[in-house]
């Protein structure tokens, strides 16, 4: 049960700074790469163009680094709305910790 009369402050330029940190962006893209994988293993082959598309990306957002998994392949979005590769792995991901 929180408690009404603890108030914490964050010091912002400490907070930016380890979320900018070598540590934390090599641990969100292992997190990432794990992601990768488990839709790679799990995607269906038929031509393997579909498993060959998918690239990892970083991009700067405000206060980190994020990663994104991206399909390039021009089946990406029907084999994913008919399938749910992506989302059954990254719910797998998630329960396996």
């Amino acid at each position: 049960m929180a408690r009404r009369d603890v108030e914490i402050r964050f010091n912002q330029p400490v907070m930016d700074r380890i979320l900018e940190s070598p540590q934390v962006i090599e641990a969100t893209r292992q997190v990432a790469e794990r992601g990768m994988a488990a839709i790679v293993a799990s995607a269906p082959e038929d031509t393997g163009a579909y498993k060959r598309g998918f690239r990892l990306e970083s991009r700067k957002s405000r206060f980190r680094t994020v990663w994104r998994i991206v399909g390039r392949d021009s089946k990406t979005l029907l084999i994913e709305s008919r399938r749910g590769v992506v989302v059954r792995a990254m719910k797998g991901l998630r329960r396996r910790g």
